[in-house]
């Protein structure tokens, strides 16, 4: 528990640092935390800690941890943040509350046809590839506003904003480059009547530049449960 509970507090300080720096409130920066590779008592312990979003990067583990954890299924929200491929559509839309990790139209229909009528609408986010990334799932900068407007018409499912994972950088400045590259596409969009509220960007080596450049959710997972093997 010290551990988990001590990393978070320092994560929560990082937050309100870069949001002290940007000139931004605290409450405006979601930490989503990310639980990929650790089991469920790892997850309860971060609960206990007062964490209540975790993202999990497989889809198997995900739900095998939603299982593991029904006791705490009221107070804890579920995020998809990785690769989603289309046979694994139905189980997502009826077991998680967010899909941070949209990157074609036909993912967001197949989520939409698949959502249950019984539960709350999900969340979505269009995954960008903005750095170029050969290596990278991602919608291409261009194709996003065509896919978004496309998405937002659908049923059962809510379009909150975009998502990316930019290519590493060494420093500040250069972290910030495609962060701000995202934030100036999420504007656009916005521009043209899409109610987005949500920039999926920044995690553990890098959410001081994610949040300096308009991040309202950062994804770590390393500096609250430590390295993965």
């Amino acid at each position: 528990m010290a551990t988990i509970l001590g990393n978070i507090q320092q994560v929560r300080a990082r937050i309100a640092s870069a949001c002290d720096d940007a000139q931004r409130p605290v409450q405006s920066v979601t930490l989503l935390c990310v639980s990929k590779t650790f089991g469920p008592d790892a997850v309860r312990e971060a609960h206990a800690a007062g964490q209540r979003c975790f993202g999990e990067n497989y889809v198997q583990e995900g739900v095998d941890k939603i299982a593991a954890l029904a006791d705490l299924r009221a107070e804890i929200e579920w995020h998809l943040i990785g690769p989603l491929q289309s046979n694994k559509t139905r189980i997502v839309a009826e077991q998680f509350d967010w899909v941070h990790s949209v990157d074609r139209l036909k993912i967001a229909q197949r989520l939409s046809e698949q959502r249950p009528a019984n539960l709350p609408p999900l969340q979505l986010c269009l995954q960008v590839n903005i750095s170029g990334e050969d290596s990278k799932s991602g919608l291409a900068p261009g194709d996003v506003a065509e896919v978004a407007k496309a998405v937002v018409a659908l049923p059962r499912v809510v379009l909150r904003g975009l998502m990316a994972i930019p290519e590493p950088a060494a420093d500040l400045a250069a972290q910030r480059v495609p962060h701000r590259a995202l934030r100036e596409l999420f504007e656009v969009l916005r521009a043209q009547g899409l109610a987005l509220d949500t920039l999926s960007m920044g995690m553990s080596a890098d959410l001081e530049a994610a949040i300096l450049e308009g991040s309202t959710m950062v994804r770590v997972g390393s500096a609250i449960f430590g390295a993965r093997g």
